[in-house]
C-alpha cells in the first residue's frame, strides 16, 4: 500500500511537517531536488503557506490526493536512511485506456511541439494526484468517465474563490466554478485549452483522451522545455501553485519512470483519501480503505470511552454448527490481450482532394484463441507523402475497441496532394503485427464548364483582345473549387493539338505560349484566363478549355484587319 500523508490537502490546511515528509521521501527515492520556482506568469509559489487566490492555474489550486508512491530505494553509496523496500506492483499499474490516453498525448505533442519534451509519465503523475487515474480507470470504451469527477466548490472556503465562468455547463454550478474531469481543469481554463483528442467532435473534460492532451498542451505552454528542471517545476506549479503539490507530483513522476504496467480498466489502485467529488469526506469510488475518514485537523481522543459490556447470555443447549469450510480462492483470470489485429470491414479508402473519405479504417483485435478483445487501445497513423489528416488535423489518433473487439479510426480528410498513402493500425503497448491500408486522393473534378459571358472575342492583327475570358466549373450542379484546368489554342475542332499560329498567351519572359496547364478554379469555381494576344494571322481561331473530369468548352477568337 502506498505511503500516504495528510489524506487530501486543502488550501490553507497544509503543514510544514507534510512538506518535510514529502521532501524526505523524494530524497530517499532519488527524485530530483525541489528548487524554488514560480507559478504561471512568473508568480512565486510559497512554501507551506497558502497560494494567492488569482485563478491562473489549471485546477484553480483545488484539492488533490497526497498519497505517495512506495519507496523502492536502491542500495546506493551515500544512502543515509534505511527505508522499507515495498514492491508496490499494484501502485505501478495504470488502467489501459488511461495509459493509452497519456501515451497518445505524448506522441501528438512530440509532433506538434517537439521542443517541449513532454514525457507521458508526467501526465500519469498529475492524473494520479488529481483523480487517482480517473478513479482507477472507471471509464467507458471511448475514455469518458462513467460519472463526472468534480472538485470542491471554489467559493473561498478552504480553497480559491472563483465565480462561475461556464454557466454550470461543465461543473453543474452556476454560482462558483469547480475543477472537472480526470485532470481537474477549472471551466475557464478548459475553455482555452480544451481538446478533442479522440475525434468525436466534442471537447470533453471528462474524457481522458481530451483531458490528457489538454493537460500536455497546458504544461508545454510558454515554450517550456520539460527536460529542464526549472521548466518542469514551473509547469507543475502552474497546474497547482503549491510546494507540497510539486513534491507529490515529482515523486510519482520518478516512480512511473522507474517502471509501470498496464492493468484492466476499473482495477487501478484508488487513493486512500477522499476523492475530488467530495473533498474532506468519503470517496465516491469503491475503495479498500475505511468508508469514513477523520478531518486532517482532528486528532484522536486521548482517553476514548470504554465500550459497554454485552448483556449476559445463556450458553446454548445444543452444540454450535460447524462453520462451512471456506473454498480455496481461485486466482484471478488474466485480462485478455490482443495477439492478432485484422481488417474489420474497412471500405475502399478513396476521396477527392479537399473532401472527407466516406470509409473509415476499422480493425478487430483478437486474443490467441481468436476471441474479441475489448478495451484495447489501437493507434492509427497516417504514413507517406500526403497532407491528409484525421478529423482535428492530426496524423495520429487512438481508438479503444468495444466489446466486439472492433476499433474505428476517426474520419480521414484528404488534402490537396493527390496520390496514395498508408493508414497503419497497431496495438498500443503490444508488439502485434500492424495492419496497413492504402488510401487514395484523386484530383478535384468538374463535369461541366461554361463561359460566364457570351460577348464576342475579337482583336486586330498584332493587337490584343480587349476582354478577358472567365469560365465557371461545376460538379453535379455544385460549384467546383480547386479544379485543375487546361487552356489550349487548338488547330481545329478535329485536331486538339496546340496551334502554331494565331492567338497566344505570354509566358513570364513575354514569349508566345499557346497552352496553359497550371490553372485552377477559385473558391467559387471560377477561373479568369490571362490576357490573349494576336499575331499577324487573321481568321477565326479556337480556344479549348478542359477540366479534370473531362468537362470542355470551346471559344471562338476572331482576328480581323480593320476596315479601310
Amino acid at each position: 500500500m502506498a505511503a500516504q500523508f495528510g489524506r487530501r490537502l486543502r488550501r490553507g490546511a497544509t503543514t510544514t511537517a507534510v512538506a518535510a515528509l514529502a521532501v524526505a521521501a523524494l530524497s530517499a527515492s532519488q527524485a530530483p531536488a525541489i528548487v524554488p520556482g514560480g507559478g504561471e506568469n512568473g508568480k512565486q509559489a510559497s512554501g507551506s503557506s497558502a497560494p494567492d487566490e488569482s485563478p491562473d492555474s489549471a485546477s484553480g489550486d483545488s484539492s488533490y490526493h497526497t498519497d505517495l508512491p512506495p519507496l523502492n530505494t536502491p542500495d546506493k553509496p551515500g544512502t543515509s536512511i534505511d527505508l522499507p523496500d515495498l514492491e508496490g506492483a499494484a501502485e505501478a499499474g495504470i488502467p489501459a485506456t488511461v495509459l493509452s490516453a497519456y501515451k497518445q498525448a505524448e506522441q501528438r505533442l512530440g509532433v506538434t511541439n517537439p521542443g517541449c519534451n513532454l514525457p507521458w509519465q508526467l501526465l500519469a503523475a498529475i492524473g494520479k494526484v488529481e483523480s487517482g487515474q480517473a478513479r482507477g480507470g472507471r471509464v467507458d470504451d471511448n475514455g469518458t468517465t462513467f460519472t463526472p469527477i468534480l472538485g470542491p466548490v471554489l467559493n473561498g472556503v478552504g480553497f480559491a474563490n472563483i465565480s462561475d465562468t461556464d454557466n454550470g455547463a461543465y461543473d453543474g454550478d452556476k454560482t462558483h466554478d469547480r475543477a472537472v474531469g480526470p485532470m481537474q481543469f477549472i471551466p475557464s481554463t478548459w475553455a482555452t485549452w480544451g481538446q478533442d483528442a479522440n475525434g468525436d467532435g466534442r471537447k470533453d473534460p471528462n474524457n481522458i483522451f481530451d483531458a490528457a492532451l489538454a493537460a500536455g498542451r497546458y504544461l508545454c505552454a510558454n515554450d517550456r522545455d520539460l527536460s529542464l528542471k526549472s521548466n518542469l517545476d514551473q509547469a507543475i506549479l502552474s497546474y497547482n501553485r503549491s510546494r507540497e503539490y510539486l513534491a507529490t507530483v515529482l515523486s510519482w513522476l520518478e516512480y512511473y519512470k522507474r517502471g509501470s504496467h498496464e492493468v484492466p480498466d476499473g482495477t487501478g489502485v484508488l487513493p486512500e483519501g477522499p476523492g475530488p467529488l467530495n473533498p474532506g469526506g468519503p470517496s465516491n469510488s469503491p475503495s479498500p480503505g475505511p468508508t469514513t475518514l477523520p478531518s486532517p485537523d482532528e486528532s484522536p481522543t486521548a482517553n476514548p470511552p470504554k465500550p459497554p459490556k454485552p448483556p449476559a447470555t445463556k450458553p446454548p443447549t445444543t452444540p454450535p454448527t460447524k462453520p462451512p469450510t471456506t473454498p480455496p480462492t481461485t486466482p484471478p483470470t488474466p485480462a485478455p490481450v490482443v495477439e492478432h489485429l485484422e481488417d474489420a470491414g474497412t471500405g475502399k479508402l478513396s476521396a477527392t482532394a479537399g473532401t472527407e473519405f466516406a470509409a473509415r479504417v476499422t480493425v478487430r483485435g483478437e486474443d490467441g484463441k481468436g476471441k474479441a478483445v475489448g478495451k484495447a487501445a489501437v493507434r492509427f497513423t497516417i504514413v507517406g507523402d500526403t497532407d491528409a489528416t484525421f478529423a482535428g488535423g492530426s496524423k495520429n489518433a487512438t481508438g479503444v475497441s468495444g466489446a466486439t473487439g472492433v476499433a474505428k479510426a476517426p474520419a480521414l480528410r484528404a488534402g490537396e496532394k493527390t496520390g496514395d498513402f498508408t493508414v497503419r493500425a497497431d496495438v498500443v503497448g503490444r508488439t502485434v503485427p500492424a495492419v496497413d491500408f492504402t488510401a487514395t486522393v484523386t484530383e478535384r473534378q468538374a463535369d461541366a464548364v461554361a463561359r460566364t459571358s457570351d460577348k464576342e472575342m475579337t482583336a486586330a492583327p498584332g493587337g490584343e483582345f480587349a476582354d478577358s475570358i472567365q469560365v465557371k466549373a461545376t460538379n453535379n450542379g455544385v460549384i467546383a473549387p480547386g479544379v485543375a484546368v487546361k487552356a489550349t489554342m487548338i488547330k481545329s475542332a478535329d485536331d486538339a493539338s496546340a496551334a502554331d499560329k494565331g492567338p497566344y498567351f505570354k509566358d513570364a519572359a513575354g514569349k508566345p505560349l499557346r497552352a496553359l496547364t497550371d490553372l485552377k478554379t477559385d473558391a467559387q469555381g471560377l477561373l479568369v484566363l490571362p490576357k490573349i494576344f494576336a499575331d499577324d494571322a487573321t481568321g477565326t481561331f479556337l480556344l479549348r478549355i478542359e477540366t479534370a473530369g473531362g468537362a470542355k468548352v470551346t471559344i471562338e477568337l476572331k482576328v480581323t484587319a480593320p476596315e479601310a
